[in-house]
C-alpha cells in the first residue's frame, strides 16, 4: 500500500536575525516557490495547508534578551505539532515546508507526543550544513532560533522552547544522527562530547550517499521511528546560494536525492521537513525548480505502489528510558568510517577555509580559521537510485565533486535561463546571498 504524502506550509521566519536593517529573512515565501514548481502535483499529494507564522517583529531585542521571538515560536510550535500529528493520524506522511530550522521544534513536540503514545523513543536524522547547536553552555549569548535548533531540542536552553509542556528533551543526544555538516563546524567538539553521532560532508562523500543513509537507519535502531530534517544549505553553495548563509564545501543535488530517497525508504520513517530555502535570492525561480526535482525524486520510494504503510517499532516505555546522557558521560558509538575502498580511484577535495567568527546568527561564537586537511573522494558518475544492501560488493556510487571543481559539475544539468558559471541574480535590495545574514 502505498503512503500518500500530505504537504503542509509552514512559512516561519521567526528563527532568522534580519537579512539587512530595513528587511525580513525571506524563506517564509519558500513554501509558495516550491508550489510554484508543480511540487504537490508531482508527488500526487494531498494538500495539508499553510500554517500562517505571527509577524516577524524582533522589536528592541538585544544581546542577553534570551530567543529573539521566543514566545511566537513556541506558541507556532504547539501548532505546528498537532497540525503534523494530525497527518499522521491519517497514516499519511508529512513533508513540510519551512520555513527557517526553528520549525523543528514543532516537528520534535510532535515526534516526543508520538513516542510517548506508543511507548517508545523517536529519533531524528538531521542533514543540515551547520550544527545548530549553540545554547548557553557554550556561548555567550543566545539570539536567533534557527541558529540553535538542535540544541533546543536535545534540552538544551530556555525552557520555554526546550521544555514546551514539559516535555524535555524532545529527541535524546543518543537518537539524533547529524549528516552533512562541515568538517571544521564550530560545534563538532561539543556534539561529540555530548553523544550526538555525526557523519560530516567529507566521510559522508567518501562512504557514499546510500550507505551514509543505512549508517543512519543502523544508528537509530533502538528508536520507535526518526523525523528527517534537511537544511538545503547542507548543498553546496555552487549550486543552492538561494539560503541565508551558504558555505562551502557541501554536497551535490545528486547526492542529496539518493540521501533523501535511503532515508524515506522504510515505514520506519515518519516523515520530512524542508528548510531555509529563500527564493529573495531566486527570482526566476531556477533554485527552486531544481530544489523540486529533488524532492520528487528523494520521496518516490514513499509514494511508489509498493510503499510500507508507516510502522512504529515497539521500544521501551518512554518513562522507563534511562535518562538523557549527561555532556560529561554520554555514551558513543562505533566512529563512522572515513575512508573509501582502496580500490576506488581517488580524487582529492580542496581545502575549505573557515571565516573568522559566526555571524550567522546572533550570539554566534568566533572561531579560529582552519583548512580542512584533503579528503579522498570518488569520481563522478551517473545518478542512480539508492541500492538495497546486499552480501555481494557494493557497486561505485555516484557523488558530486568537490567543491572546487564549480557548478558545472556539481549541477545534475543547466538551469533554464541560467548558464553554470553565471552568478545568481542579486535581489532587489541589493544585497547578496553571501551577506543575507543568520540561518
Amino acid at each position: 500500500m502505498m503512503r500518500r504524502i500530505a504537504v503542509l506550509d509552514a512559512p516561519s521566519n521567526l528563527g532568522l536575525r534580519p537579512p539587512t536593517s530595513t528587511s525580513v529573512p525571506g524563506c517564509g515565501k519558500a513554501p509558495g516557490a516550491l508550489r510554484d514548481q508543480g511540487l504537490l502535483a508531482r508527488l500526487r499529494a494531498r494538500d495539508a495547508g499553510c500554517l500562517t507564522a505571527p509577524r516577524y517583529d524582533p522589536g528592541d531585542w538585544r544581546p542577553g534578551d534570551g530567543v529573539c521571538h521566543a514566545r511566537e515560536i513556541a506558541d507556532y510550535s504547539v501548532a505546528l505539532a498537532e497540525r503534523i500529528g494530525a497527518i499522521i493520524d491519517r497514516s499519511e506522511f508529512p513533508l513540510v515546508l519551512g520555513g527557517d530550522c526553528s520549525i523543528l521544534l514543532g516537528s520534535a513536540l510532535a515526534m516526543h507526543r508520538l513516542g510517548e503514545a506508543v511507548g517508545g523513543r523517536i529519533g531524528l536524522v538531521f542533514v543540515d550544513g551547520h550544527s545548530d547547536f549553540r545554547h548557553p553552555g557554550n556561548a555567550s549569548y543566545v539570539g536567533a532560533a534557527a541558529g540553535e535548533d538542535l540544541a533546543l531540542v536535545t534540552g538544551r536552553g530556555q525552557a520555554d522552547l526546550a521544555a514546551i509542556e514539559g516535555r524535555r528533551p524532545y529527541f535524546r543526544d543518543i537518537d539524533v544522527v547529524v549528516l552533512g555538516i562541515r568538517a571544521q563546524d564550530e560545534y563538532r567538539l561539543d556534539l561529540q562530547a555530548a553523544g550526538i553521532t555525526t557523519r560530516p560532508v567529507p566521510a559522508l562523500r567518501a562512504e557514499g550517499a546510500a550507505r551514509t543513509a543505512q549508517w543512519a537507519h543502523e544508528q537509530l535502531a533502538d528508536c520507535a521511528g526518526y523525523w528527517v530534517h534537511i537544511d538545503v544549505d547542507v548543498l553546496d553553495p555552487a549550486v543552492m546560494p538561494a539560503v541565508d548563509a551558504p558555505d562551502p564545501g557541501g554536497i551535490a543535488f545528486a547526492e542529496l536525492e539518493i540521501l533523501l530517497a535511503g532515508l524515506v525508504d522504510t515505514p520506519h520513517c515518519l516523515g520530512v521537513e524542508l528548510t531555509v530555502f529563500d527564493p529573495d535570492y531566486d527570482p526566476d525561480g531556477a533554485y527552486a525548480a531544481e530544489i523540486v526535482n529533488t524532492v520528487v525524486a528523494g520521496l518516490r520510494p514513499v509514494s511508489a505502489p509498493t510503499a510500507s504503510p508507516p510502522r512504529l517499532l515497539p521500544g521501551p516505555s518512554a518513562s522507563a528510558a534511562p535518562p538523557a546522557p549527561s555532556r560529561s558521560a554520554a555514551p558513543t558509538r562505533p566512529s563512522a568510517p572515513t575512508t573509501p575502498s582502496a580500490s576506488a580511484p581517488a580524487l582529492v577535495a580542496a581545502p575549505v577555509a573557515r571565516s573568522d567568527g559566526d555571524d550567522r546568527h546572533p550570539g554566534g561564537a568566533g572561531e579560529r580559521a582552519e583548512d580542512v586537511p584533503p579528503t579522498p573522494l570518488r569520481p563522478l558518475g551517473p545518478v542512480a537510485p539508492a541500492a538495497a544492501a546486499s552480501d555481494g560488493p557494493a557497486e561505485p556510487e555516484p557523488v558530486g565533486p568537490p567543491a572546487s571543481a564549480g557548478p558545472g559539475l556539481l549541477r545534475r544539468a543547466p538551469l533554464a535561463g541560467l548558464d553554470p558559471g553565471d552568478p545568481l541574480p542579486a535581489p532587489e535590495d541589493g544585497t547578496s546571498p553571501s551577506a543575507a545574514g543568520i540561518a
